[in-house]
């Protein structure tokens, strides 16, 4: 089984929005919507879990039923402290009815235009691996700083990649790779494949998409807006 774990947490305070950017409306629809519309289709997934804030729980859960996207639902998590442990709250209820030999994969909310070829490569790497990961290369020449005033060294960019979600896993391997960096070590975690890194998990890299990108900022929002506007 694949369960998707969905992260729904955040307050998009960059965003400078009354609410969270993921619950913004693009075309009559929460942002939240567009990637779980994209997990609802997928063949690949078999069911969700979402970390959101129990204030919004109640009304993610209408807009689901609403828009025919609760099959799947299994869930809601408690965001946690950080990106990292609202991940480990996630991947901790998800194994209350999982196997462990189950996979989970790992999405942002605000990355709206998750793709169904992205969640099938995934699946398709992960064979004989321990993760996935998609990147995307560096088009610029990349420097490294120890300062952050003055330049240290030359990167050598066909070497160094940006990562994406969504990010597979072993559901259990990836458990436990977390639950070691409890209960300091984890606030310290800025990507979701980092905890499999430092475990030694193997993980595969796939190409990212570059229309996955992340709502961050009022010019990520306007440009999704503007991508849903030329598709409808």
């Amino acid at each position: 089984m694949v369960i998707a774990l969905v992260l729904s947490g955040g307050t998009g305070s960059r965003l400078g929005a009354d609410i969270p950017k993921q619950y913004l409306r693009v075309q009559g629809r929460p942002v939240l919507l567009y990637c779980m519309e994209t997990l609802h289709k997928s063949p690949v997934i078999d069911a969700v879990q979402i970390v959101a804030a129990q204030e919004w729980q109640e009304e993610i859960g209408s807009w689901l039923e609403a828009y025919g996207l609760a099959e799947k639902f299994r869930g809601f998590s408690l965001p946690g402290e950080n990106r990292q442990l609202s991940i480990f709250h996630g991947l901790t209820d998800i194994r209350q009815y999982a196997e462990e030999d189950d996979l989970v994969l790992i999405h942002d909310a605000a990355r709206p235009l998750l793709s169904q070829k992205l969640i099938a490569d995934c699946a398709e790497a992960i064979r004989g691996h321990d993760g996935v990961l998609p990147v995307l290369p560096m088009k610029d020449t990349v420097y490294y700083s120890k300062d952050g005033r003055q330049i240290t060294s030359l990167l050598d960019r066909q070497a160094v990649f940006a990562g994406q979600a969504p990010e597979l896993f072993r559901l259990e391997t990836y458990y436990q790779a977390n639950e070691r960096l409890l209960p300091e070590k984890i606030l310290r975690i800025n990507g979701s494949t980092e905890p499999a890194v430092l475990a030694g998990m193997q993980i595969a890299m796939v190409p990212g998409d570059e229309r996955n990108f992340k709502i961050t900022t009022p010019a990520d929002l306007e440009r999704f807006r503007q991508i849903v506007e030329n598709e409808a």
